[in-house]
């Protein structure tokens, strides 16, 4: 009788260990999977991201929406050289070379206008430079890896089965709740490159206003947001690397219902620090 029991002790032990590490190689696995392409993802440029995306916000603002700032431009154009004979006192006091600088204040607003795209793409080609540069702060690596989840599996197979029963329901909280993490990873990361996208594509607008006196502060704003969108994935590559250091400090073969919700924890904080990178890169170069 009393190898009966047992017998049945150790099939329900079993299934418990099999369950509880099934749950936690496919929690680990889903979180690993979307920081690991971090590093990728971010220290890409819009043009490399996705080709066939960009190539259709390009053809959609050279198309229509250089035409409008070619409006602006003209407009500010005609202002500017307005205020410039105002000045000095409706020709009264008049001085040849104000043409000159107001010919010139065109032709760079023109020139800005027809080059938006080189020089919207060599902000991003700077800040993929930075980012590609920082990639080895997560060389240590942010997976759990195979010969961790071996030990972890010895720890579980040395518990009684009471505990066993509560660790695999706490795993399988645990296991949804990182599978949204990384659902959140996955929109955080790819919400940026789609804001690019959408910044790159009114790029004319702004660039034709650096002609303005007045209006100028619109295109520098402009550029200032530029660099932080580019300079965002290396805030976000700095939240990967303090990940992979906490991470890698988390004992799972001592105490594992802890290891657990601690590494639950710190995927928490990596994610609450992913959505403050915009509101600080933004912050640094005090774009609106």
């Amino acid at each position: 009788m009393d190898s009966i029991i047992s017998a049945i002790q150790d099939w329900i032990k079993e299934m418990l260990v099999g369950g509880i590490m099934s749950n936690l190689s496919g929690m680990f696995d889903a979180v690993n999977q979307q920081v690991a392409e971090i590093a990728g993802d971010v220290g890409t440029t819009p043009a490399n991201f996705s080709p066939g995306v960009y190539s259709m916000i390009r053809n959609i603002s050279e198309s229509v929406i250089i035409p409008i700032a070619g409006l602006i431009l003209t407009f500010i154009a005609c202002y500017e050289l307005i205020q410039l004979i105002i000045d000095h006192n409706n020709l009264a006091n008049f001085e040849t070379w104000i043409f000159f600088k107001w010919v010139f204040k065109t032709f760079v607003a023109v020139t800005l206008i027809t080059n938006t795209f080189n020089i919207v793409m060599a902000v991003f080609d700077v800040a993929q430079n930075v980012v590609n540069a920082s990639s080895g702060i997560i060389s240590a690596g942010t997976a759990v890896d195979a010969s961790t989840l071996e030990a972890m599996e010895e720890t579980l197979r040395g518990m009684d089965i009471g505990p066993l029963l509560g660790l695999f329901l706490q795993s399988i909280i645990v296991q949804i709740t990182m599978y949204a993490l990384s659902i959140v990873i996955f929109i955080i990361v790819y919400g940026r490159m789609v804001e690019i996208y959408l910044l790159t594509s009114l790029a004319p607008i702004p660039f034709a206003t650096f002609g303005s006196r007045e209006q100028s502060q619109i295109g520098q704003n402009y550029l200032r947001s530029l660099l932080a969108l580019g300079f965002q994935g290396f805030l976000i590559m700095i939240c990967v690397g303090i990940y992979a250091v906490l991470i890698q400090s988390i004992a799972f073969s001592d105490n594992i219902i802890s290891s657990i919700w601690g590494a639950m924890g710190y995927t928490v904080l990596l994610v609450f620090t992913l959505f403050k990178t915009g509101a600080i890169a933004r912050s640094v170069f005090n774009a609106h």
